[in-house]
């Protein structure tokens, strides 16, 4: 049976990461996608990813009913498989892409870069923004700087991935990558796969809405 539409008027809900906020945010206000809701589980849950699949399954039930559709916008991120298993059973897609890095420089490109240096520590916007309290403060980095070797010692290189590409966000990724005593790498990504996947997911959605409109028996 099609979801029906929430009361505030919204045909579908986008379960995210809250490292999307931001970026699902400005997708949403420069389409015009009024009839969209997000919902974002915190950040921090990519520190203790066997809860993510736990957490999700959680807002896509108490969500169920109120949206016509619900889509996750997920990669697997470290669930090893478990997110899928929980989005098989709620009948719910999500994102392709193991995690945010691939989907915004898109599969290709993330291959490609893997390669040409496994070694590489990736730069979001949202981990740029926050960078000193997920890494420096979160891995106790601040009190204990000598362990930056036993956490980054493997890394070669740092890629960082922009979505909204600007002379101070390039220039505070480059002060990152000198901290870390890596080389640096910039690419302007824009929101990749995850505008792409969030397109089609309003596709569907309007397409939903247009079958509910038809007058019944069909």
């Amino acid at each position: 049976m099609p979801q029906k539409e929430s009361a505030n008027g919204h045909a579908i809900l986008i379960i995210a990461c809250g490292a999307l906020a931001h970026e699902i945010t400005a997708l949403r206000q420069a389409n015009g996608w009024a009839h969209l809701d997000v919902r974002c589980l915190p950040a921090e849950l990519h520190n203790r990813p066997a809860k993510i699949p736990t957490a999700v399954r959680a807002l896509i039930r108490a969500s169920r009913g109120r949206y016509r559709s619900i889509f996750v916008a997920y990669g697997d991120c470290g669930t090893g498989g478990l997110l899928d298993a929980v989005l098989r059973e709620e009948a719910v897609e999500r994102i392709p892409g193991a995690h945010c890095y691939e989907f915004f420089a898109t599969g290709p490109v993330f291959a490609e870069l893997s390669e040409a240096e496994p070694g590489t520590f990736y730069l979001t916007d949202f981990l740029l923004r926050h960078f000193e309290r997920l890494v420096i403060r979160g891995l106790g980095l601040d009190r204990h700087p000598e362990l930056f070797p036993s956490y980054f010692g493997n890394y070669r290189k740092l890629v960082y991935l922009a979505q909204s590409p600007s002379p101070e966000s390039h220039a505070h990724a480059r002060a990152i990558a000198v901290r870390m005593a890596l080389r640096f790498e910039y690419r302007a990504t824009g929101y990749g796969t995850l505008e792409v996947s969030l397109h089609e997911a309003m596709r569907q959605a309007d397409g939903r809405a247009n079958l509910d409109a038809l007058p019944w028996p069909r």
